[in-house]
């Protein structure tokens, strides 16, 4: 019986040990992950929000009012999870401050939340339902239309997202700017498929991955037929 009760003991201590371990190494794994998200998040506003020279926007080369949707979207279109992105890519966020500085950037109030202020040098559009919606360092429009009427007086407004808004928008823009990023992610918000029989590609530039920058990814540029 004594020999029993010391077996039982010791078999009980042996699986205790076990769970602790095993909610240990997932509590590590969990906060692991956590911290690689905010270190993504981190990365990404530096970026955005760093300090930058304001000059004005040549569209000569437009001859008329461009709607410009600027997406980044991974292989299987994921764009991102909990309402943020998913990656850092320093260079895209660049390219993305370069393209829309001075302009107006149209965005859903979900976008618009994610972020910790209104994007500087832009004029920050947010499109919500609701009409009693406050957004600091924007203006808030209820529909398509009057979205775009705030930004009349710009030739090349752009939809900065986030899902719904791209789809919402595909009908009405002239051109996407898409970087694609040659990896799949686990997301829950996803970019619409883009119809080719509707839009041309203009334009591609492949980019390598590099030792701090780990994707593969291109630049492409799509002009509606």
């Amino acid at each position: 019986m004594r020999e029993h009760f010391v077996i039982q003991l010791i078999f009980t201590v042996f699986v205790l040990d076990c769970r602790r371990s095993f909610f240990k190494a997932t509590n590590r794994k969990t906060t692991t992950l956590n911290r690689m998200q905010e270190g993504i998040k981190s990365q990404n506003e530096h970026v955005l929000y760093e300090e930058e020279l304001v000059t004005k926007k040549s569209n000569t080369m437009l001859e008329k009012k461009t709607i410009t949707l600027i997406a980044a979207a991974a292989e299987n279109d994921a764009l991102g999870k909990d309402n943020d992105l998913i990656w850092h890519i320093s260079e895209d966020l660049k390219r993305f401050k370069r393209l829309t500085t001075g302009h107006a950037i149209i965005m859903g109030r979900k976008t618009f939340e994610s972020m910790p202020k209104a994007l500087p040098n832009r004029t920050n559009i947010v499109l919500t339902k609701n009409a009693a919606y406050k957004a600091e360092g924007a203006v808030v429009a209820s529909s398509i239309e009057e979205a775009l009427a705030l930004a009349e007086d710009d030739t090349q407004p752009f939809v900065i997202g986030g899902a719904q808004i791209y789809s919402l928008f595909m009908n009405h823009c002239d051109r996407i700017e898409l970087t694609r990023v040659h990896h799949e992610f686990d997301a829950d918000v996803f970019f619409p498929k883009i119809d080719n029989s509707k839009w041309n590609i203009s334009s591609e530039e492949f980019v390598s991955k590099t030792e701090n920058q780990p994707y593969d990814y291109t630049y492409i540029t799509y002009d509606k037929k």
